[in-house]
């Protein structure tokens, strides 16, 4: 491994971008901010969220702004979102909520908006809204309420007189003359207690119901339909009715909101996947393998993505290792890492620094982050190119609301065992949303996956029976389509004339077992790297089906839970060894030009899992490369590794990005054994990976001087000896 020393390498890198030119140009200048950055930074003071309104005179006094508009520039941020509002403070001369004793008559947004003009330099102001603690002091009747009344301290109601106090302090702030505003965040909580059931809320759900609010929680009842639709709506509303009136002060101004329709958030947040992404110019999200682990950097990134097609998508990662206020600092190659993944992804990605607790900052932490952003600068041409997409993951928002309901994790699975899967063995993947599901979107996948989709409209079954018998083709796994809009069991599932069978039985038990047949051809491409003829564990829900028109493969098999007199009584956390066959495994049918490869069980569900085993995914994988046997381009390499396939047709080049993740191993913590927290990467790995270019290969250059590479006809065999290396092949 190379052992580079830190300060040798950080000098490395920022040589590397020392030359190279500003991003704002006389061009550039003419597009948004946020059509021409790629890095920049959040800056914020720490503490605030801890402290209930009690803090010492020490909180946030050295908080400057001039000297974090310095510090961002010299770390090679393109753009500075500095904070503005948190719960209980402002941090600018405001007539509506109270300074930091500390900071006297310091108007920090001042310092930062004079010093940015001087640099040119894109400001942005983060403004808290949803835990506003100071107004719901002054103002309790504005807090969300459950279903009882009873008040939910923390949480304001989007359809209260708050919204009143957010525009006039969004003006105060506007008059500043900023380049946008970073709104966190319009949710409406993320668990128990749920609201709101406030006077506001009652009386404007009767005008447009012409009904009461329903009191309780119903799932699968109309009501509790209505309701959720209105908890979107809200959310919905308020965010429009934000950025119309930030650009009825300023037309230029920007407006983004931090975002929450994806896993592992579900209708508690009171946001979908789609609509609520698109409200403000673009969408921000976060990533941290702190919280969402490391899958969700290229995860989050191709989700914004679809979410919002043709805008900007910013993720925000941070410094910090364990969460944003932890006070500690990151290796340099574990956010390098991480910066990588995403800008491969297609994302701008802001750095974010929290302050110590009197809002000085840390001078390592900036030396590697100016390391991090300014390696992405000399790398900018590297990135935002046309991905390469061998399967597109159908999400169902409806699905998450009537089949996950209260408990949506177990649910969520079947689409991040899906997207693990992908990543680990090296396929080109996109996401897909049953809130806007058009043919055009399904056309740019060569292969659809719906992971234990259980509902699927007449509107979305006619799209993809169109986009099958078109020549497209479709995985479909566990549950699918048996289950109607409220999420009740149906009779003939929605799916069964593309699947070719009938479903006879949803499986009453997790612990379900596979056994792959032994032969050629069909047999052969879903067994590939997997021993035929063996009980493979697939955890998760399955399918007994009667083939009509399908041809089948391999068994599905119950476990012995099934002899058991009371099945649920025994450790329902631990799977049971196979018993017998129940159905087939693999139905395989041919619909028009198209073809449908239905696995009766879950090996997504079971692949992000906690009794996951590695031929699981191989089989969703092989499901995958059976339906495209010659895909565009062909990787070979450490599953650790990820690999994104970009094209740039103008100039006729392939981009193959590989990222490694390389973390320590560790041990296990004091508190909440067994989980263990994830190590750091500390050092640059070496790997060797495998590129195949199927019409043809004039040439290939690695980013990296040090990448061996050799090419053999349309091969290309590298050794990379770093966390991120970019392989350009010209075809």
């Amino acid at each position: 491994m190379n052992r580079t020393p830190l300060r040798n390498l950080l000098a490395l890198l920022l040589a590397a971008v020392a030359g190279s030119p500003s991003v704002v140009t006389a061009a550039t200048d003419e597009l948004p901010w946020h059509r021409r950055v790629l890095v920049g930074m959040e800056v914020g003071p720490t503490g605030a969220q801890f402290g209930g309104g009690r803090h010492s005179a020490d909180y946030a006094r050295d908080f400057d702004g001039a000297e974090i508009v310095r510090r961002s520039v010299a770390a090679k941020a393109e753009y500075l979102v500095i904070w503005v509002r948190d719960g209980d403070f402002t941090f600018h001369d405001s007539k509506r909520v109270p300074r930091p004793v500390g900071l006297g008559n310091r108007d920090v947004l001042r310092e930062a908006v004079d010093e940015a003009r001087r640099h040119h330099l894109p400001l942005i102001a983060y403004c808290q809204l949803q835990y506003p603690a100071h107004e719901l002091r002054e103002h309790p009747e504005w807090k969300m309420r459950q279903a009882d009344g009873k008040p939910i301290d923390s949480l304001v109601c989007f359809n209260s007189p708050y919204t009143n106090a957010v525009k006039a302090l969004l003006a105060e702030m506007t008059a500043y003359g900023l380049a946008g505003f970073h709104l966190d965040m319009v949710d409406q909580g993320f668990g128990a207690p749920h609201g709101c059931w406030c006077r506001h809320c009652e009386e404007r759900y009767r005008d447009e119901h012409g009904r009461p609010m329903p009191k309780s929680i119903e799932w699968g009842s109309e009501d509790w339909e209505r309701m959720l639709q209105f908890r979107y709506a809200t959310s919905d509303r308020f965010e429009k009715m934000l950025t119309e009136h930030v650009r009825g002060l300023d037309p230029r101004a920007t407006v983004d909101f931090n975002y929450h329709g994806n896993p592992p958030f579900s209708w508690e947040v009171g946001q979908t996947p789609v609509a609520h992404a698109g409200n403000g110019d673009f969408v921000t999200g976060e990533a941290g393998l702190w919280a969402f682990g490391a899958l969700s950097a290229s995860f989050n990134a191709e989700w914004y993505r679809a979410a919002t097609p043709g805008k900007p998508f910013q993720v925000a990662i941070q410094r910090g290792v364990r969460m944003y206020h932890d006070q500690t600092t990151r290796p340099l190659h574990d956010m390098r890492w991480e910066m990588s993944t995403l800008l491969a992804h297609g994302a701008f990605v802001t750095m974010i620094d929290k302050t110590a607790y009197d809002g000085r900052l840390d001078p390592v932490a900036y030396e590697r982050m100016g390391a991090v952003l300014g390696e992405a600068r000399a790398k900018r041409s590297e990135f935002g190119h046309v991905p390469v997409r061998d399967v597109g993951l159908l999400f169902s928002v409806r699905s998450r609301d009537a089949i996950g309901r209260a408990t949506p994790a177990p649910w969520f699975q079947a689409v991040q065992g899906a997207h693990k899967a992908c990543v680990y063995e090296h396929l080109g993947f996109g996401f897909l949303f049953d809130e806007n599901l058009t043919a055009e979107a399904l056309g740019r996948f060569p292969v659809v996956c719906l992971p234990n989709v259980g509902i699927v409209s007449e509107r979305e079954l006619g799209l993809l029976r169109r986009y099958v018998e078109d020549g497209g083709h479709l995985v479909l796994t566990g549950h699918g389509g048996q289950f109607d809009p409220l999420g009740k069991p149906l009779t003939n599932g929605s799916l069964e004339t593309l699947i070719g069978a009938k479903a006879v039985r949803r499986m009453g038990t997790p612990d379900n077992w596979v056994r792959l047949p032994e032969g050629g051809g069909t047999a052969a491409a879903l067994s590939a790297g997997i021993r035929a003829d063996w009980p493979l564990l697939v955890r998760g829900p399955a399918t007994v089906y009667e083939p009509t028109t399908a041809r089948a493969f391999g068994e599905l098999m119950d476990s012995h839970r099934g002899s058991l007199a009371n099945p649920d009584g025994y450790n329902a956390d631990w799977p049971l060894s196979a018993r017998q066959a129940v159905g087939p495994a693999v139905l395989v049918n041919a619909v028009g030009k198209g073809t449908v490869v239905t696995i009766a069980a879950s090996p997504d569900v079971a692949t992000a899992g906690e009794h996951h085993v590695v031929e699981a995914r191989r089989l969703l994988a092989n499901a995958i490369r059976f339906l495209r046997p010659a895909p565009r381009v062909r990787i070979e390499a450490p599953s650790n590794v990820e690999a994104v396939v970009t094209d740039d047709p103008a100039t006729r080049t392939l981009r193959v990005h590989f990222i490694a993740y390389n973390a320590t191993p560790q041990t296990t913590p004091v508190k909440e054994r067994p989980y263990v927290l994830p190590g750091l990467i500390e050092d640059r790995p070496m790997f060797r990976a495998v590129i195949e270019v199927r019409d043809g290969l004039k040439g290939a250059k690695a980013w990296n001087p040090g990448t061996r590479l050799k090419r053999r006809g349309n091969r290309v065999e590298v050794t990379v000896e770093d966390v991120h290396e970019v392989i350009r092949c010209r075809y």
